[in-house]
């Protein structure tokens, strides 16, 4: 594996839009993003059951170690040179115990949140990075 694999559900609006906003941060082409319907998503993480998938984003290290929800969002932004500084804060002590807390509450209103963001629409204008790298083999 020559990326980290970052798993989303390509069905939620606003994580379309945050995997479109990865496509653009990741200059160093670290990561390969691979949607939940794709059936490799099975295969790259079969200890995770599809309900779990669902719940958070997930990235397969290329050491085989998985990170999820927030502590995903950390393991990526350490990666990404514009997010290092969010990923930073998340190691402060307790900070990580809040961001879990509160992604899991954005996770269950995601389809929600995106409604009234208009992330469908949002999503349309922002136009996803073309990376050979998410085409995983």
């Amino acid at each position: 594996m020559k990326q980290h694999l970052v798993l989303y559900d390509d069905q939620c609006p606003l994580c379309i839009f945050q995997m479109k906003l990865l496509t653009w941060l990741d200059w160093l082409g670290k990561l390969a993003l691979v949607p939940l319907t794709d059936p490799r998503a099975a295969e790259i993480a079969p200890q995770l059951s599809r309900e779990a998938l669902l719940e958070a984003m997930h990235c397969v290290a290329k050491n085989g170690r998985i990170y999820r929800g927030a502590r995903c969002i950390r393991f990526v932004g350490m990666r990404l040179p514009l997010l290092v500084p969010v990923a930073l804060f998340l190691w402060v002590p307790g900070v990580i115990w809040i961001a879990e807390r509160v992604y899991a509450w954005v996770s269950r209103h995601r389809l929600r949140i995106s409604r009234i963001f208009g992330c469908k629409d949002a999503c349309a204008i922002l136009p996803a990075r073309k990376r050979d790298q998410d085409k995983v083999v």
